[in-house]
């Protein structure tokens, strides 16, 4: 499903992020990207994302080559992720419910068929009771669930979080790590870039660990 050749991603002013990496995802997997801040772990999901493009060897999703991939193809590409960042990325000035109704709007559901996926999309991660809330009344854990449902409402094969625990107490982490189980054993492919690579022998996921943009 995801298939890294030589990549390398060389930034202005000679910042090398990434070198020579080569590795497979299959569909369905479940992987950590581990290792030290500035490894090159966000590099490397935003290159999965189409967020950035490699600047040597290839990235292919599917069968599809990100870094010969027209623009205007992307965002058809990133329909098949759900993306949570590290800041979040909240609307703090829409309710929960639309917060996470914005990804199935840009993808034209609307109505009956949006109400019921958000609201499914709430419930799966404790949040429906707060579905009129506003984000700045929610704590941390309840954000990064709030990030959560957004990513995956509309209902993608890959699912990319990048240090979603970072910010969160044990138990809010240990919490939010239960939830992209969860969504693993349904099969969703589900890719953790984390500093901490306790979850991947907690929950039997493979990981790839970075040290200065390498792969070791």
């Amino acid at each position: 499903m995801i298939k890294f050749d030589r990549v390398g991603k060389l930034y202005p002013g000679g910042y090398e992020a990434l070198k020579n990496l080569s590795f497979e995802i299959e569909k369905g997997e479940l992987v950590f990207v581990t290792g030290h801040s500035g490894a090159g772990k966000s590099t490397l999901l935003k290159l999965i994302a189409a967020l950035e493009r490699p600047t040597a060897g290839t990235v292919l999703i599917g069968n599809q080559n990100v870094s010969k991939l027209r623009r205007a193809a992307v965002p058809f590409l990133r329909r098949k992720f759900g993306l949570v960042f590290q800041d979040h990325k909240l609307l703090y000035d829409r309710t929960v419910f639309d917060n996470v109704a914005l990804p199935l709007h840009i993808n034209g559901v609307v109505g009956h068929e949006a109400g019921k996926r958000i609201r499914a999309a709430l419930d799966k991660v404790g949040l429906l009771s707060r579905e009129k809330a506003m984000p700045i009344t929610l704590s941390g854990g309840e954000q990064q669930r709030l990030a959560i449902a957004r990513a995956v409402v509309s209902r993608p094969a890959i699912l990319i979080a990048d240090e979603p625990t970072a910010n969160l107490d044990e138990t809010y982490a240990s919490e939010i790590m239960k939830l992209f189980h969860s969504f693993h054993q349904v099969g969703v492919t589900v890719l953790i870039a984390t500093h901490d690579a306790h979850g991947s022998t907690e929950f039997g996921g493979r990981t790839l660990h970075l040290a200065q943009g390498e792969l070791r």
